[in-house]
C-alpha cells in the first residue's frame, strides 16, 4: 500500500555529550521515509530543499524506494536549517539556531499519484501547510496520522484544532499532550485530545517508552536499554515512519496491529539513536530489525 510522508528535507547541526556533528543531512521527512521505506514501497516525499542540498542523500533516498516527484527543489536557495544542544540527560535540549529559508514560504503540491494516497503522515510543520495538503487529497486515505509541537499550539492554536478535526493519529510528547488538553494526567488528556478528533494518541516519552491510547485501551510499549546513545534527533520522526510503515505494509489499522507498529516504530527509533543523523537508518537490513523486535518482545514478556 502507498504511503505518503509530508515534511522537511533538511540539514542540522548538532551537539551532544557525546559529540558533536555539523550540517548533517536531517529533516522529519528524511527520518521518516528512511524508516518507512524497510517496510513498505514506494515513501512518497512531500518537502522542499535548495540547491545546496547533496544529490547523494537524493540518490540514497530514491535507491531506498522514495519517490521524490513531490520534492520541490529550488537550486539558487538554501535548505531548512536547524541547530541544537542536547544535555546530558538527552530529553533537554535548547535550539540554537533556526534558518527557515526554503521553507518560509513552501507551498506543498501533491502530484496527482499522491492524491489517492492509502496512508498519509504529516510530520511537524505549520498547521497551515498540513491543511493545504489534506485539501489536495481526491479521497480520504485509510488512516491519517500526523505530528505537531507546542509552538503550533502558542502560535496557531487555532489552526492546529481544524486540522486535528480530520486526523485519525496524532502523535506527541507528554509535555504536549498536557499543554494541548490542559491535564496532567496523561489518562485524562487522552480523552480529552481523542474528543478534537484523533481516535488513537500516541504519547512519546523518550527513554520511558510510549503510550497509545484509543478510546478505553491503552498499550504501553517500553523504550529499548541501550549500551550506546549517540543522539537522539529524529528519533521521534523515525518512530513515526517505522510506525506508519508497518500499518502500510500489512493494510491493517486494528488495535492490535496498531500495538505491533508501536514496537516496530519503538524498534527503529532505538537504530536512529545510535549514530548522529540518518547514518544509522542506512546501515539495517530486516534481519537486523527483527531481531531488535525479539528483544522488544524478550523485554516485556512474562508469565503469570
Amino acid at each position: 500500500m502507498s504511503l505518503v510522508a509530508v515534511g522537511t528535507v533538511a540539514f542540522d547541526d548538532i551537539e551532544t555529550p557525546f559529540g558533536r556533528a555539523e550540517k548533517v543531512v536531517g529533516g522529519a521527512c528524511t527520518y521518516i521515509a528512511l524508516a518507512a521505506s524497510y517496510f513498505v514501497k514506494p515513501v512518497r516525499i512531500v518537502s522542499v530543499v535548495g540547491g545546496d542540498f547533496p544529490q547523494e542523500m537524493l540518490d540514497n533516498l530514491k535507491n531506498r524506494g522514495a519517490d521524490l516527484e513531490g520534492l520541490q527543489v529550488r537550486p539558487n536557495e538554501k535548505s531548512f536549517f536547524w541547530a541544537g544542544k542536547y544535555y546530558r540527560d538527552l530529553n533537554t535540549r535548547d535550539t540554537l539556531d533556526t534558518q527557515l529559508n526554503v521553507l518560509a514560504d513552501f507551498d506543498p503540491v501533491l502530484p496527482e499519484t499522491y492524491r489517492h494516497a492509502e496512508f498519509l503522515m504529516l510530520g511537524n510543520l505549520t498547521p497551515q501547510v498540513q491543511m493545504r495538503v489534506l485539501d489536495q487529497l481526491q479521497r480520504r486515505p485509510k488512516l491519517i496520522a500526523m505530528d505537531t509541537m507546542n509552538f503550533w499550539m502558542n502560535t496557531a492554536m487555532s489552526d492546529l484544532l481544524q486540522v486535528l478535526k480530520r486526523v485519525d493519529v496524532l502523535t506527541i510528547n507528554d509535555e504536549e499532550a498536557r499543554q494541548l488538553s490542559g491535564e496532567h494526567s496523561l489518562v485524562k488528556a487522552a480523552k480529552i485530545i481523542h474528543q478534537m478528533g484523533p481516535k488513537f494518541l500516541i504519547i512519546k516519552k523518550g527513554e520511558h517508552g510510549a503510550l497509545l491510547f484509543h478510546g478505553d485501551n491503552l498499550f504501553y510499549a517500553p523504550a529499548l536499554p541501550l549500551a550506546e546513545v549517540a543522539d537522539p534527533t529524529g528519533a521521534g520522526d523515525t518512530f513515526a515512519g517505522g510506525f506508519m510503515g508497518w500499518l502500510a505494509k500489512t493494510g491493517d489499522i486494528s488495535m492490535e496491529n496498531m500495538r505491533r507498529a508501536v514496537i516496530y516504530g519503538s524498534a527503529m527509533a532505538s537504530f536512529c539513536v545510535e549514530k548522529f543523523s540518518v547514518e544509522r537508518l542506512q546501515e539495517l537490513n530486516t534481519e537486523m530489525i527483527e531481531r531488535r523486535i525479539k528483544q522488544f518482545a524478550d523485554l516485556v514478556h512474562f508469565r503469570m
